[in-house]
C-alpha cells in the first residue's frame, strides 16, 4: 500500500457498519470451510436460540428487557445502587446527574475487563461476595460514591481529569480489594488505561467524560441522536487512550486487529475492527440521555459485543468448533488470527440468533433490539452454557488480555 493513503478509508473502519460487514465476511469465509481456527455449523443455531430464548424467558418472564448496559450491573439483591446513590445525592438538575452519569459509565466500563476467576468484592452492605463483572461494577461504583477518580474532595460525585490522571495501581487495588490472596487480572493495566484517560480529556481540553453528556444534550437540540453518531464521538473522544493499537494514515483504529483472509484487495485490507469496550460504553450512555428525555435512534446499527460470553456460547453450543482441539488448552493473543476470527464469528452469529429470535417471538427490530437480545439472553446464556460445561465457570477458551479488550 502507498504512504499517501486516504484517511477516510480507515476512518470508516470506526464504524458499526464496518464491523458488521467484516463479520458477516469472516462468517461466509466460516460457512465455506476457508477459516484457519474454526468450522462453523449452522444446522446448531437452531438449537442455540431456543437456549437463548429459555434463559429469556427464565430471566424476563414479561420480556420487559432492558438495553444490554453497565446500568444492570450495578443491582445487587434487586436493589438498584446507582438509583440509591443517585437520590441521595439530589442532583441540582438532569443535566448534573448526566454529568456524573457519564463519569461513572465511562470509569466502570474501562475498568471491565476479565477479572478472572479467583477475585471477589465483598459487598460491605450484604456482606456477598461477588465476581467477575457484577464485581467489578459495583466496586467502580463504590469507589465512584467515595470520590477516589475526583481531584476536588467538596465534589465526590465526579471523575475528572486531574483525579484520573493522578490514581495509581495500589490505590485502584485497594478499592478492588484485590492482593496476593485475591488477585485481579491487569491492574497495573487498568490504571494506565485511567491515567491516559486523564491525559487524552486534558488533551481535548475536557474536564471529565461528563462534558460528552453536555455536547450530546446540545447536539440533541436539533433533533434525536443516532446511537453510531454517539459511538463515531466516543472514538474520536477516547481512541487515544488504548495502548499500542494499529494507527493508520493517522486513524488510530483502537479495537481493529488483522487477519490474512479479510478484504482481500481493498485499501483496508486484512483488517478487522471490533470496538467492543467502545460500543458496550455506547450502549451505557444512551440510557442517561433518555433519563434526562432525549431520544437516540438507530441503536440496533450497532453490533452484538464480541467478548468471551457470547463467543463461548457459540463455542459451548456447538454453532462453531475449534478445527485443533489443542488450541483449548493454549493461552491466545488478542491479536492472533484464532482470536480475531472468534470475535468476527461471534458478531456475525448474534445477528443471526438476534434474528431466530424474534421469528419465534413474532417481534421487529424496534420491538426487540439486538441491545435487549444480548442482555436478556446471548450474554446469560453465555455464562450460562459456560457453568454446565466448566466447573469454575470461566470461558472456552483462554485469552491473553491486558485489560483492554476483554
Amino acid at each position: 500500500m502507498m504512504p499517501d493513503r486516504d484517511p477516510e478509508a480507515f476512518r470508516a473502519l470506526l464504524k458499526p457498519a464496518a464491523v458488521r460487514e467484516r463479520a458477516q465476511e469472516m462468517l461466509e469465509l466460516g460457512l465455506a470451510g476457508q477459516l484457519l481456527h474454526f468450522s462453523v455449523h449452522p444446522e446448531r443455531l437452531e438449537a442455540c436460540a431456543d437456549y437463548v430464548l429459555e434463559t429469556i424467558r427464565t430471566n424476563y418472564p414479561a420480556f420487559d428487557i432492558p438495553f444490554h448496559a453497565r446500568w444492570r450491573h450495578f443491582s445487587v439483591d434487586g436493589e438498584d445502587r446507582w438509583q440509591k446513590l443517585d437520590k441521595a445525592a439530589g442532583f441540582a438538575n438532569p443535566a448534573a446527574r448526566g454529568r456524573a452519569a457519564y463519569d461513572l459509565a465511562v470509569v466502570s466500563v474501562l475498568l471491565d475487563a476479565g477479572a478472572g476467576p479467583d477475585w471477589r468484592y465483598r459487598d460491605s452492605a450484604t456482606g456477598r461476595e461477588i465476581g467477575r463483572s457484577e464485581g467489578l461494577a459495583l466496586a467502580s461504583l463504590d469507589m465512584f460514591a467515595a470520590g477516589l477518580f475526583s481531584s476536588d474532595p467538596a465534589k465526590p460525585l465526579q471523575a475528572d481529569a486531574a483525579g484520573l490522571k493522578r490514581l495509581d495501581a495500589a490505590t485502584l487495588a485497594r478499592g478492588f480489594q484485590a492482593g496476593p490472596d485475591n488477585p485481579l487480572l491487569a491492574l497495573d493495566g487498568r490504571a494506565a488505561l485511567l491515567n491516559r484517560l486523564g491525559e487524552e480529556l486534558e488533551r481535548q481540553g475536557l474536564s471529565r467524560p461528563g462534558a460528552l453528556f453536555d455536547r450530546f444534550a446540545s447536539a440533541a437540540e436539533t433533533g434525536t441522536l443516532r446511537a453510531p453518531h454517539l459511538l463515531g464521538e466516543v472514538l474520536g473522544t477516547f481512541g487515544g487512550i488504548w495502548p499500542s493499537r494499529l494507527t493508520l494514515a493517522g486513524v488510530a483504529l483502537g479495537d481493529t486487529w488483522r487477519h490474512p483472509l479479510i478484504a482481500s484487495g481493498k485499501p483496508t485490507e486484512g483488517l478487522v475492527p471490533f470496538h467492543k469496550l467502545s460500543q458496550w460504553l455506547t450502549y451505557s450512555l444512551i440510557e442517561p440521555l433518555q433519563w434526562a428525555g432525549i431520544a437516540v435512534v438507530d441503536i440496533d446499527e450497532m453490533t452484538g459485543l464480541p467478548e468471551y460470553r457470547n463467543g463461548g456460547l457459540f463455542l459451548d453450543s456447538g454453532v462453531i468448533a475449534l478445527k485443533d482441539e489443542a488450541d483449548r488448552t493454549k493461552a491466545h493473543e488478542v491479536s492472533s488470527p484464532l482470536v480475531v476470527e472468534w470475535r468476527a464469528l461471534t458478531v456475525a452469529l448474534l445477528d443471526e440468533v438476534g434474528a431466530l429470535i424474534r421469528q419465534r417471538l413474532g417481534r421487529s427490530r424496534d420491538e426487540l433490539p439486538l441491545a435487549k437480545v444480548l442482555e436478556g439472553g446471548t450474554w446469560a446464556a453465555g455464562r450460562r452454557i459456560a457453568r454446565e460445561k466448566r466447573v469454575d465457570g470461566g470461558p472456552p477458551l483462554t485469552i491473553v488480555s491486558d485489560g483492554t479488550v476483554f
